[in-house]
């Protein structure tokens, strides 16, 4: 007890402050609960459908549990793009706990294609316009910090970029502008409009400040003495990410939106199937670690 006395004393002192206030202050705290802790009455009050369709609200629980996953996948990604190089078992195990992250996307996705009824959804769907999930700006900064910016232009945004493309040049053509921005009249969408003025500043701040910090960065400047391990773990990564995710996404739109052949349209107004479709994206983190065939075949084998 003594000892954990002297390690306060040190820490408060080494702090320029009077121990004993401390120790009075926690003496006086009132015990911690875990609803204090995760803030649970707080968590439970953020869920606001726009309906009085019940099925609505598993509809916004659902995407705030997806904000979180992406968020704790951010959090890697942040550590492991930050100024203190990770590297070797440590950067195999944030991978690791990346992939888990985005299996339980995967997997929960059944929550929304098979929890919520079919003629529920596609009613109290139309008071969500324009918000879309295309408006998720957790799911542009995880793709900033994974890969180098060339990787996030489709093949249509690199015909239309100069001979020596800037930052700007490769932001202003980002394969996802292409769900809200009409390249021939250049009139927007409102999804797009509104999601631009929000985050577009930030988006492209984080651009620039992950220029040659990225995964892929930090991953091809240490290709040679990367172990199969990590290279395995990056590909498998790469490919739930941004083949399987999008692919369980564009199958729910497909139940909903198409499942009786009717190709409703979604909130955000996009072409969603070749939008979510990994084959039309062609969106690779990691493409110095597949052959050339690999690449050239990308999300053709899967289908809706």
């Amino acid at each position: 007890m003594s000892d954990v006395n002297d390690r306060i004393d040190e820490k408060y002192r080494n702090l320029g402050e009077n121990p004993e206030t401390y120790k009075e202050g926690l003496f006086l705290s009132k015990p911690l609960t875990y609803w204090d802790y995760i803030q649970v009455d707080t968590l439970l009050s953020l869920q606001k459908p726009r309906t009085d369709y019940e099925d609505e609200k598993i509809f916004v629980i659902y995407h705030q549990v997806t904000e979180l996953m992406q968020e704790l996948v951010l959090h890697e990604l942040r550590q492991i793009t930050g100024p203190m190089p990770v590297t070797g078992e440590k950067l195999a195990e944030k991978v690791k706990r990346m992939i888990r992250y985005t299996r339980m996307l995967i997997t929960s996705f059944d929550v929304m294609r098979e929890g919520m009824d079919y003629d529920d959804y596609n009613t109290f769907h139309k008071a969500l316009a324009p918000a879309s999930g295309f408006q998720s700006a957790n799911f542009r900064y995880i793709e900033l910090r994974c890969t180098s910016l060339p990787n996030l232009v489709n093949s249509r945004g690199k015909k239309r970029l100069p001979l020596r493309p800037t930052i700007d040049d490769f932001f202003d053509n980002l394969y996802w502008k292409d769900a809200g921005l009409n390249r021939e009249t250049y009139e927007a969408s409102l999804t797009y409009t509104l999601f631009m003025e929000k985050y577009g500043e930030n988006l492209k701040k984080l651009a620039r400040e992950m220029q040659g910090n990225t995964l892929e960065d930090k991953v091809n400047a240490r290709l040679e003495t990367c172990s199969q391990e990590t290279r395995e773990l990056l590909r498998e990564f790469d490919k739930l990410y941004n083949i399987e995710w999008p692919l369980v996404h564009l199958r729910t739109a497909a139940h909903y939106l198409d499942a009786k052949g009717e190709t409703k349209a979604a909130t955000g107004g996009s072409e969603w199937k070749k939008y979510l479709h990994p084959m039309y994206q062609q969106r690779k983190f990691f493409p110095s670690l597949y052959s050339e065939e690999e690449l050239e075949n990308w999300g053709k084998d899967y289908k809706i």
